[in-house]
């Protein structure tokens, strides 16, 4: 079964230099896209949902398309719940099935982010099987129903950084490091250092937590491989899939405007995502990480799965 939590496969990535793609989707269609071009490529791969997207579709609806089109998949597969600010919601989607759940309590003061964040990983590590991942400091950008203005967001502040980890358990670490949600509308400041420093104060000595970059989309190969040359094992895609789809639908229409058939719409979306998520996963290194032979004997495909 190729359904797993994000830990081990991002600690395999932090291990051997080469990062994880987390694509957000909004649809079965882009799932199964997603899924097809890990398989395709023999990487590994974390499917993501916002909030708003699993409040439409609910958790049991995701959970079943994603365990039917992910548990015979060569390569391992996660399903990921982002920036989710309520308790209660992270915990209904971890009953359902995901295998990796955001705690975003980012926008609390310190105790609270802590309290709340621990919260969640003593409920997922109880289920078992689950990972969860915190954040420290705020993003800048909108990302589903947070929005943070360039003035109120905040870098991750590295004196508390090994603390929250230590402190909360969490299993996957993101610190805000001057990334975006959404288009970048001028160059953005990115903290080399700062991701640097707290990668050796959380995983220096040992591997605690691996690190998670937000806002992908927009940034340089450049600035892309330097991240992960720091550290960055997850590294997280929204905005381009949603250009993706909604860009590839309009070309189609505006060619076809008497064509009436809908699968063609999702077999173009298709078609077109899982070329664009191929070539994320050649940026990102993790191409030719796994393949049948790797997954049925590899150990961590026995290390999380839905519940």
């Amino acid at each position: 079964m190729a359904i797993v939590n994000a830990k081990e496969i991002l600690q395999n990535a932090t291990r051997d230099g080469y990062t994880v793609g987390a694509f957000n989707i909004t649809s079965i269609v882009q799932m199964k896209a997603v899924i097809e071009a890990a398989v395709k490529k023999k990487s590994p791969v974390i499917i993501q949902t916002s909030v708003g997207t699993v409040k439409f579709l609910t958790p049991q609806l995701i959970t079943a398309a994603f365990n039917a089109l992910a548990k015979d998949a060569p390569v391992p597969i996660c399903l990921h719940l982002d920036h989710c600010t309520d308790l209660d919601f992270c915990k209904r989607c971890a009953d359902a099935g995901y295998t990796n759940i955001m705690i975003d309590a980012s926008l609390e003061n310190f105790e609270v982010n802590v309290q709340r964040t621990k919260e969640i990983v003593d409920y997922c590590h109880k289920i078992g099987g689950i990972s969860v991942e915190g954040e420290l400091g705020t993003v800048m950008g909108v990302e589903d129903d947070i929005s943070i203005d360039a003035e109120d967001a905040q870098l991750c502040d590295p004196d508390k950084a090994l603390e929250f980890v230590e402190r909360t358990g969490v299993d996957l670490f993101a610190p805000a490091i001057g990334t975006a949600h959404g288009m970048y509308q001028k160059t953005p400041n990115i903290d080399f250092s700062l991701l640097e420093h707290i990668g050796q104060l959380v995983n220096g000595d040992k591997m605690r937590a691996p690190l998670v970059i937000h806002g992908g989309t927009g940034l340089s190969e450049e600035t892309i491989k330097r991240l992960i040359s720091l550290g960055g094992a997850k590294f997280n895609v929204s905005t381009d899939l949603k250009h993706c789809i909604i860009d590839s639908t309009y070309d189609y229409l505006q060619n076809h405007q008497n064509d009436y058939n809908p699968g063609k719409l999702d077999q173009t979306a298709y078609a077109a995502t899982v070329s664009l998520i191929e070539k994320w996963i050649d940026l990102f290194g993790s191409a030719d990480r796994y393949g049948m032979e790797n997954c049925e004997s590899d150990k961590m495909l026995t290390g999380g799965g839905a519940q």
